[in-house]
């Protein structure tokens, strides 16, 4: 049986009547808070919100007015224009938005509305009921009960995939590669802004990822579990999605539905894009990981971490299953000047293999082999491309025997690919969508379609990492740091043209660990269970499972990791200083 915990919650007491589960409950709560014949209610919604939904519940409050954010937003033309000019006509590729929700909005539409509701309430005797919902809807009114709807972004996607347009757009049969694009590049990016700068006058926090069980916590109990979250270790919310080339390991050791042909990803560790979960007696409140990073960036990431990356969470741990499966794409990821000019990104895709499981066989394409030139690489992948012979990966890539507990580090430039048989925990950094596919084996996507190469794009930074180079540098390269008769430590990576820093430890008991001034995640890569201790009493023991991921903020300093029921072995993964 799998002990595997695919929705981790942590649980909360003395919620003390501040949970509210179903709209009647949530209604009739907010009831009680517009008093009078004169009010305002504003529900701030994040971008895949049913809007719909939230419109019908309202019209339950019996305003005298609704109003719909979507009334202030630029007429489509214009719109038209700015998201040609930030998505480009790129299938996967855009350039991150650094701008604002406000760079969408007709400033002459907010301000006839407003003059409209200030007018209503003027002339009519006894005053109005008003209630304002969307993406936006607190540029509306000043003052007034304020409500946070918010969702994660794996929901945000299986919406997209369900046939939900994205925010700006009205195309439900749009390509998923770009609705995709949309919400990474913009629509996540100034939704989180927007929300960030909401949340010091929300007065309650909506969980609306099911329609048909929205829950519903005051502002205050929001804080709390928050500032709970980020004072002790805690997991994330994984999902998991089948692949082309997906394989059957997960299915196992993660509890997966048997019946699917595969699962390909999984994403465990990924505060960006996964959410966690609260337990209040039952009632489980889902939320956006992002939030914790949003409201409490030092705490958890450390004064230096969030000095060099802001409130973002650098640091991603997901899992690439090929056991049973078939090779993945062989591509490169861009380094750090390429991905800043093209993108607008600060930072790259720098990653690491280190493989949890394999089976006979299993390999690493990894490097240039020795004398090959790129140009006659190149050349060849774009015959295959273009229909001719399929493109030979081992007259040019070295192709590395791979076996469980190895790891291979990917500096950015680096061509690589993991092979058929390997169970991979890619530890790397946060950006993730920035893969130049240069050769798919001939293969067409889950849809039926060709799946993206970017040829071009990958020549422009494949970097001349060869055999000899590789094998000293890349392939596995453990140095003892600790050893005792409570455990070893070892230093595994990343490279040190990589801002990571991976350590092993093999626990026989209990051992130590630091955080080295910045957030840890960690991994459980063999053994059954371990707890993570206090040193100081300040949080209970937590628990954790072979192949979970968990995150131990900064501000703990220091922590014990105890094994249970015989030795474990972690990997930890932080910010070099």
């Amino acid at each position: 049986m799998s002990l595997y915990n695919k929705r981790p919650s942590k649980r909360v007491a003395g919620s003390g009547g501040r949970v509210f589960r179903g709209d009647r409950e949530i209604l009739d709560c907010l009831r009680k808070d517009l008093i009078g014949d004169s009010w305002t209610l504003i529900v701030e919604t994040y971008p895949g919100i049913n809007e719909d939904k939230v419109c019908r519940m309202l019209k339950e409050l019996k305003p005298d007015r609704i109003v719909s954010a979507r009334d202030i937003l630029k007429d489509r033309e214009k719109l038209d224009i700015l998201l040609e000019n930030i998505l480009t006509q790129d299938r996967v590729f855009g350039r991150m938005y650094s701008g604002e929700l406000t760079d969408f909005v007709d400033f002459d539409k907010v301000n006839k509305l407003r003059s409209q509701i200030a007018a209503g309430r003027q002339g009519a005797a006894g005053g109005r009921k008003v209630a304002i919902y969307g993406f936006g809807a607190s540029l509306l009114a000043d003052e007034g009960l304020c409500v946070y709807a918010d969702m994660s972004r794996w929901e945000i996607q299986l919406r997209y995939r369900a046939g939900m347009s994205c925010y700006f757009v009205d195309k439900p049969d749009e390509d998923i590669l770009k609705k995709f694009k949309q919400g990474y590049f913009l629509e996540w990016r100034i939704a989180d802004k927007w929300k960030m700068a909401f949340m010091d006058k929300m007065q309650y926090f909506i969980d609306a990822n099911r329609d048909e069980d929205y829950v519903m916590i005051r502002s205050d109990l929001f804080e709390e579990v928050l500032q709970k979250e980020v004072s002790g270790p805690f997991r994330v919310v994984p999902y998991f999605d089948p692949g082309i080339w997906g394989g059957q390991w997960m299915k196992k050791v993660c509890g997966l539905d048997p019946k699917m042909d595969n699962y390909a990803w999984s994403f465990d560790g990924v505060p960006e894009e996964n959410s966690i979960c609260f337990d209040f007696d039952g009632t489980v409140l889902e939320m956006p990981a992002m939030n914790l990073i949003l409201r409490h960036p030092k705490a958890l990431l450390g004064p230096k971490v969030y000095a060099r990356f802001g409130a973002e969470f650098p640091i991603r741990f997901d899992f690439l299953d090929t056991i049973g499966g078939q090779n993945l794409s062989l591509q490169v990821h861009p380094t750090t000047d390429y991905i800043h000019r093209n993108f607008g990104m600060a930072y790259t895709q720098d990653e690491s293999y280190y493989i949890l499981d394999a089976e006979e066989g299993a390999c690493v394409y990894l490097g240039l082999k020795e004398g090959v030139e790129i140009a006659d690489m190149i050349a060849e992948l774009e015959e295959a491309q273009r229909g001719g012979a399929p493109f030979d990966a081992e007259k040019f890539i070295n192709k590395i025997p791979a076996k469980k507990h190895d790891h291979f580090l990917i500096p950015a430039g680096t061509i690589h690919c993991s092979g058929s048989g390997a169970m991979v925990l890619e530890i790397s950094a946060t950006p993730y969508i920035f893969t130049f596919k240069l050769w798919d084996w001939g293969r067409l996507g889950m849809d039926g379609k060709p799946r993206p190469i970017n040829i071009s794009r990958g020549e422009k930074v494949i970097q001349e990492r060869r055999t000899n180079w590789v094998m000293e540098n890349l392939v596995s390269p453990v140095h003892t740091v600790t050893e005792n008769a409570h455990y070893v430590e070892e230093h595994t990576g990343l490279h040190q043209l990589e801002f990571i820093e991976t350590r092993r430890f093999t626990i026989q008991d209990c051992a130590e660990l630091d955080c080295h001034e910045s957030v840890n995640v960690l991994n459980l890569v063999d053994g059954a269970r371990c707890l993570v201790e206090s040193v100081d009493g300040s949080f209970e023991p937590y628990e954790v499972h072979y192949a979970e991921t968990f995150i131990v903020p900064e501000c703990v300093g220091r922590y014990r990791l105890r094994a249970v029921g015989g030795p474990v072995k972690v990997m930890q993964a932080y910010v070099r200083n």
